[in-house]
């Protein structure tokens, strides 16, 4: 069902009307900007929520993520050149690490998949896709 703009007391406007307030017994029907700046609005509260904010992450994959953070960084350390070496991009060491199945669930920490990448080699491998799954760098 489709609202219909309705004519607001405060501007005379036709618009979608935000709140109906009784003002001396009449009532007004007033937009959301008339309504945003009505001497009615100041002392308006709303309601408090009780709702815990939504986390950013479950608790299983925090603690995936600490775990890829140490041993990405020895990944790292034990692999200081880009594997990709694409030719006219690559800057030469390491930097990244490309994930060649991607980072869902338990594949975050799969090394058998994981590539030790430089920075441009990465950005180039997202943006071509096609040609990195015929060099065998996306599965």
């Amino acid at each position: 069902m489709k609202t219909k703009q309705k004519l607001c007391d405060g501007c005379g406007e036709h618009r979608y009307i935000w709140k109906n307030v009784v003002v001396n017994g009449e009532r007004q029907r007033l937009c959301k900007g008339c309504w945003s700046c009505h001497e009615l609005n100041q002392g308006y509260k709303h309601k408090p929520t009780s709702q815990k904010p939504i986390a950013p992450r479950s608790p299983k994959r925090a603690k995936q993520e600490r775990q890829y953070s140490k041993e990405c960084r020895q990944f790292k350390e034990d692999n200081p050149h880009c594997k990709a070496a694409i030719p006219g991009v690559c800057t030469g060491l390491t930097y990244d690490v490309h994930h060649k199945g991607g980072r869902e669930n338990d594949l975050l920490l799969y090394q058998p998949w994981w590539l030790a990448t430089c920075r441009m080699c990465h950005e180039w491998i997202h943006a071509n896709p096609k040609e990195a799954r015929e060099l065998n760098l996306l599965i």
